[in-house]
Protein backbone atom coordinates (compact mmCIF):
# COMPACT_ATOMS: atom_id res chain seq x y z
CA UNK A 1 0.00 0.00 0.00
CA UNK A 2 2.79 2.29 0.44
CA UNK A 3 4.11 1.79 -3.26
CA UNK A 4 0.41 3.21 -4.10
CA UNK A 5 0.93 6.92 -4.23
CA UNK A 6 4.12 8.93 -6.05
CA UNK A 7 5.21 10.92 -2.70
CA UNK A 8 7.52 13.21 -4.92
CA UNK A 9 4.44 15.05 -6.63
CA UNK A 10 1.33 16.58 -5.55
CA UNK A 11 1.66 16.59 -1.54
CA UNK A 12 0.15 20.22 -1.49
CA UNK A 13 -3.06 19.59 -3.78
CA UNK A 14 -4.24 16.01 -2.29
CA UNK A 15 -2.52 14.93 0.78
CA UNK A 16 -4.71 15.73 3.85
CA UNK A 17 -4.37 14.54 7.99
CA UNK A 18 -4.78 11.61 8.42
CA UNK A 19 -8.69 10.88 8.64
CA UNK A 20 -10.08 9.62 12.22
CA UNK A 21 -13.42 8.33 12.67
CA UNK A 22 -14.29 12.09 13.73
CA UNK A 23 -13.11 13.24 10.29
CA UNK A 24 -14.92 10.70 8.30
CA UNK A 25 -18.06 11.27 10.18
CA UNK A 26 -18.05 15.09 9.64
CA UNK A 27 -17.14 14.60 6.12
CA UNK A 28 -19.87 12.14 5.40
CA UNK A 29 -22.16 14.36 7.13
CA UNK A 30 -21.11 17.46 4.98
CA UNK A 31 -21.31 15.47 2.09
CA UNK A 32 -24.60 13.73 2.90
CA UNK A 33 -22.94 10.33 1.08
CA UNK A 34 -21.48 7.26 3.22
CA UNK A 35 -18.08 6.57 1.71
CA UNK A 36 -17.30 3.16 0.61
CA UNK A 37 -14.86 0.95 3.03
CA UNK A 38 -12.37 0.47 0.41
CA UNK A 39 -11.84 4.40 -0.02
CA UNK A 40 -11.53 4.90 3.86
CA UNK A 41 -8.89 2.09 4.04
CA UNK A 42 -6.97 3.05 1.16
CA UNK A 43 -7.10 6.87 2.64
CA UNK A 44 -5.91 5.27 6.20
CA UNK A 45 -3.53 2.62 5.05
CA UNK A 46 -1.97 3.89 1.74
CA UNK A 47 -2.20 7.89 2.39
CA UNK A 48 -4.74 10.33 2.80
CA UNK A 49 -4.50 11.56 -1.02
CA UNK A 50 -2.40 12.03 -3.93
CA UNK A 51 -1.23 11.11 -7.37
CA UNK A 52 -0.92 7.35 -7.75
CA UNK A 53 1.87 5.58 -10.12
CA UNK A 54 -1.18 3.79 -11.49
CA UNK A 55 -3.17 6.63 -13.43
CA UNK A 56 -5.04 4.62 -16.17
CA UNK A 57 -8.42 2.44 -15.74
CA UNK A 58 -10.23 1.18 -18.96
CA UNK A 59 -13.50 2.13 -20.73
CA UNK A 60 -16.14 0.23 -22.60
CA UNK A 61 -16.46 2.97 -24.55
CA UNK A 62 -14.49 6.25 -26.23
CA UNK A 63 -14.06 8.81 -23.95
CA UNK A 64 -12.75 12.85 -24.12
CA UNK A 65 -9.41 10.91 -23.40
CA UNK A 66 -8.98 7.79 -25.26
CA UNK A 67 -10.88 5.17 -27.38
CA UNK A 68 -10.49 2.47 -24.22
CA UNK A 69 -9.54 4.28 -21.15
CA UNK A 70 -9.37 7.39 -18.89
CA UNK A 71 -6.63 8.92 -16.57
CA UNK A 72 -6.86 10.11 -13.40
CA UNK A 73 -4.31 13.21 -12.29
CA UNK A 74 -4.93 12.09 -8.42
CA UNK A 75 -7.58 11.00 -5.78
CA UNK A 76 -9.02 13.43 -3.62
CA UNK A 77 -7.96 13.08 0.26
CA UNK A 78 -10.52 12.34 3.07
CA UNK A 79 -10.66 16.05 4.83
CA UNK A 80 -11.24 19.58 4.10
CA UNK A 81 -7.59 20.77 4.35
CA UNK A 82 -6.31 19.96 1.08
CA UNK A 83 -7.29 21.79 -1.79
CA UNK A 84 -8.58 17.95 -3.70
CA UNK A 85 -9.90 16.86 -0.91
CA UNK A 86 -13.48 15.83 -0.30
CA UNK A 87 -14.44 18.94 1.63
CA UNK A 88 -11.40 21.35 0.14
CA UNK A 89 -11.44 23.60 -2.37
CA UNK A 90 -11.96 21.49 -5.29
CA UNK A 91 -14.93 19.57 -3.79
CA UNK A 92 -17.95 17.95 -4.98
CA UNK A 93 -20.13 21.70 -4.65
CA UNK A 94 -17.28 23.19 -6.70
CA UNK A 95 -16.97 20.91 -9.66
CA UNK A 96 -21.50 21.29 -9.44
CA UNK A 97 -21.94 24.69 -8.92
CA UNK A 98 -19.13 26.68 -10.83
CA UNK A 99 -18.69 23.81 -13.61
CA UNK A 100 -22.44 22.14 -13.89
CA UNK A 101 -21.35 19.07 -12.84
CA UNK A 102 -24.34 16.67 -12.77
CA UNK A 103 -25.53 15.94 -8.64
CA UNK A 104 -24.82 12.20 -8.82
CA UNK A 105 -22.85 11.55 -5.69
CA UNK A 106 -18.82 12.62 -4.52
CA UNK A 107 -16.48 13.67 -7.47
CA UNK A 108 -13.42 11.46 -6.10
CA UNK A 109 -10.43 12.11 -8.83
CA UNK A 110 -9.77 14.67 -11.31
CA UNK A 111 -8.34 14.15 -14.77
CA UNK A 112 -5.33 15.60 -16.57
CA UNK A 113 -8.44 17.88 -18.50
CA UNK A 114 -7.91 19.91 -15.64
CA UNK A 115 -11.44 20.06 -15.16
CA UNK A 116 -13.49 18.91 -18.42
CA UNK A 117 -13.72 15.60 -16.99
CA UNK A 118 -14.05 14.41 -13.45
CA UNK A 119 -13.97 10.40 -11.48
CA UNK A 120 -17.19 10.37 -9.41
CA UNK A 121 -18.68 8.00 -7.11
CA UNK A 122 -22.48 7.33 -8.58
CA UNK A 123 -24.98 7.43 -5.72
CA UNK A 124 -27.68 7.50 -8.09
CA UNK A 125 -28.88 3.58 -8.23
CA UNK A 126 -28.25 2.89 -4.72
CA UNK A 127 -29.08 5.97 -1.91
CA UNK A 128 -26.83 7.64 -0.18
CA UNK A 129 -26.10 5.07 2.17
CA UNK A 130 -25.06 2.22 -0.55
CA UNK A 131 -22.41 0.99 -1.99
CA UNK A 132 -21.46 3.26 -5.42
CA UNK A 133 -20.54 2.59 -8.87
CA UNK A 134 -17.58 4.64 -10.02
CA UNK A 135 -18.26 6.99 -13.41
CA UNK A 136 -16.61 9.02 -15.37
CA UNK A 137 -18.31 12.37 -16.20
CA UNK A 138 -17.22 14.30 -19.43
CA UNK A 139 -18.17 18.09 -19.36
CA UNK A 140 -17.21 18.80 -23.26
CA UNK A 141 -19.69 15.67 -23.94
CA UNK A 142 -22.57 17.58 -22.28
CA UNK A 143 -21.69 15.68 -19.09
CA UNK A 144 -21.97 12.23 -20.28
CA UNK A 145 -21.51 9.32 -17.97
CA UNK A 146 -19.50 6.72 -18.41
CA UNK A 147 -20.00 3.49 -16.12
CA UNK A 148 -16.52 2.06 -14.71
CA UNK A 149 -16.28 0.07 -11.65
CA UNK A 150 -18.89 -1.38 -9.85
CA UNK A 151 -17.30 -0.04 -6.55
CA UNK A 152 -14.46 1.44 -5.44
CA UNK A 153 -12.37 -1.14 -4.70
CA UNK A 154 -12.81 -2.67 -8.60
CA UNK A 155 -11.61 0.90 -9.42
CA UNK A 156 -8.54 0.92 -7.74
CA UNK A 157 -7.43 -3.03 -8.38
CA UNK A 158 -8.27 -1.47 -12.48
CA UNK A 159 -5.93 0.93 -12.15
CA UNK A 160 -2.73 0.44 -14.24
CA UNK A 161 0.22 2.62 -15.38
CA UNK A 162 -0.10 3.79 -19.02
CA UNK A 163 3.20 5.41 -20.82
CA UNK A 164 1.13 7.80 -22.81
Amino acid sequence: MKTFFNNSYGKDEYLDVYPTDEIIQEVETELGYKLPASYIYLMRHAQNGGIPFKESFPANEATSWAEDSIAITGIMGLGRLAACSLCGEFSSEFWESEWGYPKIGVSICDCPSAGHDMIFLDYRECGPDGEPSVVHVDQEANYKITFLAQNFERFIMGLYHNEF
